[in-house]
């Protein structure tokens, strides 16, 4: 049996990670590459700074850049992504935004916008992955972003809120359907993160010290808490774990 540490090690693989170019999935996408890992840095942003950053560490970086509201856009983005070593083993699924508005105000706009992004881009993308790694008969890990309103219901954040529910059903249902065919599905669920998406959540000082006293922890977390959890969802450390969704929250479900 190896070494409980070379377990974690991720040389040889490649990560697609996407919403790369800055904050949660910037972070992420470091920490594979200190595992070991190549990535694949996908964002509607430029991602030249995550290159930069990755390559230092001494892997490889392909920035590619796409829209994944656009569905017809994914398998693009796969096609893309494979040139860099031939094949993606690990993908990351970051990218989402959020929209903010009383439920009564809520615009089609605002609900269709994050629901693209936050969960139809995840289901076509995981889709297409899955189909590259079942025509390799080749195995290969999926680490969603969930929420904790795939727990809650939060407020005035009606898409937001369905969009995470159903990311952490998706992995369920993945989990179920593909274990036994090479494929681990699970989540991550981060807490309330010093992320663009919590600005206006930090800038309300009443909102904000609301938020912190709840958190048992005592502070926002950072793209650095969720560097270990990434690399154990994305390793063989993992193996036997399928369909959960791991909270990195500070203590905040907890509570």
């Amino acid at each position: 049996m190896n070494n409980i540490l070379e377990q974690f090690r991720l040389t040889g693989k490649t990560a697609l990670v996407t919403g790369a170019a800055r904050g949660l999935g910037q972070g992420m996408a470091l920490a594979l590459a200190e595992a070991g890992a190549d990535i694949v840095a996908v964002d509607i942003l430029p991602a030249d700074d995550t290159r930069q950053q990755v390559e230092a560490l001494g892997r490889r970086c392909l920035t590619v850049t796409g829209n994944l509201g656009d569905r017809d856009s994914i398998p693009t983005v796969i096609a893309d992504g494979k040139k860099l070593n031939g094949q993606l083993d690990i993908l990351v699924n970051c990218a989402g935004i959020i929209r903010r508005e009383a439920f009564e105000n809520f615009t089609a706009k605002d609900w269709d916008d994050v629901m693209g992004l936050n969960i139809d881009a995840v289901f076509f993308l995981s889709q297409q992955f899955i189909r590259e790694a079942l025509a390799r008969a080749g195995t290969a890990k999926i680490i969603n972003i969930a929420s904790m309103l795939s727990f809650q219901g939060g407020i005035r954040v009606p898409s937001y809120t369905a969009s995470k529910s159903a990311v952490q059903g998706l992995t369920r249902l993945i989990a179920s359907e593909l274990g036994g065919r090479g494929i681990n599905c699970n989540a991550i669920a981060p807490g309330y993160m010093a992320t663009d998406n919590t600005a206006p959540l930090r800038a309300d000082a009443d909102r904000s010290s609301s938020i912190l006293a709840r958190i048992p922890a005592g502070r926002w977390g950072t793209p650095e808490d969720l560097k270990g959890a990434v690399v154990f969802l994305a390793s063989p450390a993992s193996d036997y774990v399928n369909g959960y969704t791991l909270a990195v929250d500070g203590g905040w479900l907890a509570r």
